[in-house]
């Protein structure tokens, strides 16, 4: 890595992993298109000034899910921040190039309502698709920088889902 890049923080954000009353966990379909292609992932986002980690992310879910804080139980935050670096390739080219990666709290919600409910055609939307997926199918649908992440999601949470 550039040591430039490695000078510049990580970006507070706040991950969903939305599990539905069959174990399944949601994942969306990037809109973007990650440079690895056919990028799916769970509901992630910034953390706002002087915003907590819950409340960002049940406003990232509404923001790029459409379900309501309502329709959801928190069952569990990840023990310990995660963090990732982005790869060499999109260093300096998304967040405005002000971030190095991500430090991110995760949650765990369980969803109480129907299909139905789930709108991705939202005002900024993130996701072109989306699916229920068996948990250990994550690590394998996420981006590679992301992987290892994703594997400690899983075991993390892997025993609540």
């Amino acid at each position: 890595m550039n040591p430039k890049f490695e000078e510049l923080p990580y970006r507070p954000c706040a991950g969903i992993m939305l599990a539905n009353t069959e174990g399944k966990v949601f994942v969306g379909q990037r809109i973007d298109k990650a440079p690895e292609g056919d990028a799916w992932q769970m509901p992630q986002g910034g953390i706002d000034d002087g915003e907590e980690a819950e409340q960002a992310a049940l406003r990232e879910l509404v923001e790029e899910t459409g379900i309501s804080p309502g329709l959801v139980d928190v069952i569990a935050r990840s023990r310990n921040e995660h963090f990732y670096d982005l790869p060499e390739e999109l260093l300096g080219k998304i967040w405005k190039g002000k971030y190095r990666g991500q430090r991110q709290w995760w949650f765990l919600m369980r969803f109480k309502g129907v299909d139905g409910d789930i709108n991705i055609d939202t005002d900024h939307p993130e996701f072109s698709r989306w699916q229920w997926v068996s948990p250990d199918r994550l690590p394998q649908l996420i981006v590679p920088f992301k992987k290892r992440l994703y594997e400690s999601l899983v075991s993390e949470f892997g025993e609540l889902i």
